[in-house]
């Protein structure tokens, strides 16, 4: 009678109903919930500090090298960019590499006829068109 109870238990069958064992058992998890959140605390107080550490060493470092942060970077990019679209009705002009649409039509034609050397008499005719 024994060993089909314990097996009961481990196919996840009903467990004890001892109020006692209940109320003991959730003590204890409460404990170890209350465990984890506690060191999980105080690992992001651990991190916070380490990074307040490093952010003091970058900052010297950009001292001594005279270099601003991205954000810095980033928030005189953007004056610069306003600054020189201020009037300007339209959104800022995207540089556009050389080469590209700037080629003559020389080039295309060349190509056209370099492909249409290749078909057939036929169709030769009909793009000739």
């Amino acid at each position: 009678l024994r060993a089909t109870k314990d097996m009961g238990k481990m196919l996840g069958g009903e467990e004890e109903k001892d109020p006692e064992v209940v109320k003991k058992k959730k003590e204890e998890e409460e404990e170890r919930q209350e465990a984890l959140r506690q060191q999980e605390e105080e690992r992001k107080d651990k991190h916070r500090k380490m990074e307040a550490e490093r952010e003091v060493v970058r900052q010297s470092i950009r001292d001594k090298y005279g270099l601003k942060k991205k954000e810095e970077k980033e928030a005189e990019e953007k004056a610069a960019m306003e600054q020189a679209c201020e009037g300007s009705l339209t959104r800022a002009k995207k540089a556009i590499p050389a080469g590209c649409g700037d080629e003559d039509d020389e080039d295309e034609e060349s190509i056209l006829d370099t492909v249409l050397k290749f078909l057939p008499g036929p169709l030769q005719d009909m793009f000739k068109k």
